[in-house]
């Protein structure tokens, strides 16, 4: 009866109905200029004859299955925006999962996503995104799974992480209204998109991609309008179509956005009073839409908008930078058009502008990007002001492949970094892609230069219950992606991971279980022939248990070889061998190579309960101490918790801890613990409170090698101990937000930076810096 009901009151309208399950998805919408507002009621007679997308499919966990919670989307279009009303129906009681969250801070509740691919080209799509309270989470999604120009948030796809779950981006905000309300039996959504926030094709007619999906958090099920299935390599590729939108009025797309920014800053000087300088600055974004398809952006001095610090990450045993995404809004627009395969493009390199423009979008089937910016002095190794610029070209071939082209350049007084390369991105045989990417950069540092190439290329299968992902990739030790985020070079590595999957009978136990089975290889650039330096294997069992569990867990072979360079200046202080002077100084000497370094790891995340969602993870095993050449043991554990304890109160809960101990003897290397405490309150959609509080407690021992003597380092051509450090670091920041629409905001906030000598004493915390900071911005449309 309660399935018979729910059937009827989606039915309740004459608009003609567009089923995803009976392949009925080419809809035909209705245009109208009549009114509507936007207030989650759709009782406007409007309504009556919007378009009905019913017959929504499962997705995740399993996929192919008719869905257990009947949905019911209406779509029609005015003359200047699109809308869509959403009637979701809950069968199993007052399960919905709906807060007063901020802005994209809805992925632990009930969501409704429309996706919209206005070029209907299958690459990239427009995000908007909405709980049942009508909070709002937009940005992109496109199949370009490689990673972006400014980092990407994942697609919270289900077990053996599918490509076809494909990139998606909740950086970019965009400009649209929405309303929603609880009902008796599920709720309703109401969405109004401007067609003056999106970017699409020239031309009198329109047909769009489209797909909705529907998150459902008490059984963490996700529903799809158009039936996707995970046996294709294209996630876009099998969505529906909007047809025959026309007269499209998009307007003058003009937004001037000024901003003014305050600091406050605090320190103590030589005396120890405390003293605080002040500073502030003015800047400004400007955006207009050329055509319909190009976005043209100029900023001056453009703010980081960064009020919190980068969540904490362990740092005292990595070899390599780490990486962090994103945040300004003149890099955020359009930033999808920069994607290219290892991250040649990282606008975050371009630290301090003094001011940029930009140019995207899709001219004759071309995806277009160009980007130039003046850097600031402070961003100078030479004292010159620095010239930063990225062109990104790629070409539609087929239904969903592509051709690429990407050049960046850095220009240092008359040092320079640039690169040149080619891409493609070629899908075959529904399950298949192949990616290839050649490319050269040349560079010029003091007076020296070098060249050096990047090579790369993949093979894909997304199958449904069997896939893999094999690459080969080479760079060399000249290659500079000095615009991008390239960590690693002079290495030729080989890798293939190879995905298993399988599902459960409805209402099983399990509904879905996998695993990954990877192998490595990586070879030195310059001598291939003398055998792998670093390798591993790996199995990656993971499930999904009924009700929302998911499981994970690792177990990992692995092997290492320490490159002798890496150590120049390093010496080893030991015994004499006879007679006076007590201690010998002798070169330092690595292991060479570390085999059977055995790994392990485990995590479990809860289903998204009303209240509460956490995980906890562990892991452990063998590694390597990099900085004393030696064989360690590290134990690594982490524990995260969302708690919702009111509709407008949220308390984030983080705690990291890393130890790493000699293998010879047990002693402990380092140990790093960082918890980090996050209360939000969401006074009105507009504004909002936050507390951040976070702790950094790191020490290292001091430097020995593999037979227990000091190592000493060599800093100023005197070989000195290398001794043991010690942080003990908390860091608080209190903000208030006012943000009624993107763009326009007023944040105030205080920070401050408090040391001790012992971690987690909290009796001798000093105050090593504070600052008050302000920041008011405002959009113009014109």
């Amino acid at each position: 009866m309660i399935i018979l009901a729910a059937t009827l009151l989606l039915a309740q309208d004459s608009g003609h109905a567009f089923s995803g399950r009976d392949d009925q998805i080419r809809v035909t919408v209705p245009r109208s200029s009549a009114s509507a507002v936007v207030d989650g009621r759709l009782d406007e007679p409007v309504w009556a004859t919007a378009a009905r997308l019913t017959g929504f499919s499962q997705y995740q966990p399993v996929d192919g299955r008719p869905a257990e919670e009947p949905t019911e989307v209406l779509v029609w279009y005015a003359p200047d925006a699109i809308w869509f009303g959403v009637r979701a129906r809950e069968l199993h009681g007052d399960v919905v999962r709906a807060t007063s969250a901020n802005r994209d801070n809805i992925g632990s509740e009930d969501q409704i996503q429309v996706l919209l691919d206005t070029y209907n080209d299958h690459r990239v799509a427009f995000l908007f995104g909405v709980n049942p309270l009508g909070v709002q989470q937009d940005g992109t999604r496109s199949d370009q799974f490689s990673g972006g120009a400014g980092g990407s948030s994942g697609a919270g796809g289900g077990v053996g992480m599918n490509p076809m779950d494909g990139n998606v981006d909740l950086n970019p905000d965009y400009v649209f209204e929405s309303k929603g309300r609880l009902v008796p039996g599920g709720y309703e959504v109401e969405i109004r998109i401007p067609f003056r926030s999106l970017r699409y094709r020239e031309g009198a007619v329109q047909n769009w991609g489209i797909e909705v999906l529907r998150r459902v958090q008490h059984s963490g099920f996700q529903d799809s309008w158009a039936p996707a299935v995970r046996a294709n390599a294209s996630f876009l590729g099998q969505w529906g179509t909007l047809t025959g939108l026309h007269d499209l009025h998009r307007g003058l797309v003009l937004e001037l956005t000024p901003t003014s920014t305050g600091h406050l800053n605090g320190s103590a000087d030589a005396a120890g009073h405390w003293n605080y300088g002040s500073s502030a600055d003015a800047g400004g974004d400007l955006r207009w839409g050329i055509t319909q398809n190009l976005t043209l952006n100029g900023t001056a001095n453009p703010d980081f908008s960064q009020v919190e610090a980068d969540v904490g990450q362990v740092l005292l045993n990595e070899r390599f930078a780490l990486f962090y995404p994103e945040k300004r809004p003149f890099f955020l627009d359009g930033l999808e058009r920069f994607d290219v395969p290892n991250q040649l493009i990282y606008t975050r390199r371009i630290g301090d502008p003094d001011g940029g423009l930009k140019i995207a979008g899709k001219v004759a089937g071309t995806d277009l990007a160009a980007l130039a910016a003046l850097d600031g002095r402070s961003q100078s190794a030479t004292g010159s002001e620095v010239f930063a610029g990225a062109l990104r070209l790629r070409r539609d071939l087929g239904r969903s492949s592509t051709l690429g082209f990407v050049g960046t350049d850095r220009v240092d007084g008359r040092d320079y970094g640039r690169l040149l390369g080619l891409d493609a991105r070629i899908y075959h045989s529904r399950l298949y892609f192949i990616e290839l990417q050649a490319v050269q950069s040349w560079t010029r540092r003091d007076s020296t230069s070098a060249r050096g190439p990047l090579l790369e290329a993949v093979w894909d299968r997304t199958g449904r219950n069997w896939g893999f992902h094999y690459t080969v990739r080479a760079v060399s030790p000249d290659f500079d992606a000095a615009v991008g985020f390239v960590n690693r070079t002079g290495v030729l590595d080989f890798s293939t991971f190879n995905r298993l999957t399988g599902y459960g009978r409805r209402g099983a136990l399990v509904e879905q279980y996998g695993a990954f089975i990877g192998f490595e290889r990586i070879f030195d650039y310059a001598g291939p022939s003398r055998g792998p330096i670093e390798g591993s294997e790996s199995i990656s069992p993971s499930a999904i248990v009924h009700g929302g569990w998911q499981l994970n867990g690792s177990l990992r072979r692995a092997f290492f070889s320490f490159d002798s360079a890496a150590y120049y200046g390093y010496s080893v202080a030991q015994p004499a061998s006879a007679g006076p002077p007590a201690i010998d100084t002798v070169a330092f000497a690595t292991l060479g190579t570390m085999r059977d370094l055995f790994g392990w790891s485990l995590s479990v995340t809860t289903p998204t309960w009303r209240l509460i969602t956490a995980t906890a993870s562990a892991s452990g095993g063998s590694t390597p101490i990099f900085s004393e050449a030696s064989r360690g043991r590290q134990q690594r554990y982490a524990l995260a918790v969302d708690l919702r304890a009111t509709s407008h109160l949220r308390l984030s809960m983080q705690v990291t801890e890393l130890t790493i101990s000699r293998s010879r003897d047990g002693s402990r290397f380092s140990n790093e613990r960082i918890p980090r405490l996050k209360l939000e309150y969401q006074l009105t959609r507009a504004i909002f409170f936050r507390f951040v509080g976070q702790y950094t407690a790191r020490e290292r021992d001091a430097l020995f090698d593999s037979a227990g003597n000091p190592i000493l380092v060599d800093t100023t051509r005197t070989p000195v101990r290398a001794a043991p450090t010690a942080s003990n670091e908390l860091r608080m920041d209190l903000l208030f937000s006012y943000r009624p629409t993107p763009g326009t905001l007023v944040y105030v906030g205080y920070g401050s930076t408090l040391d001790e000598a012992d971690a987690f004493r909290f009796r001798d915390l000093r105050r090593s810096a504070d600052g008050f900071f302000g920041k008011v911005s405002w959009l113009f449309r014109l």
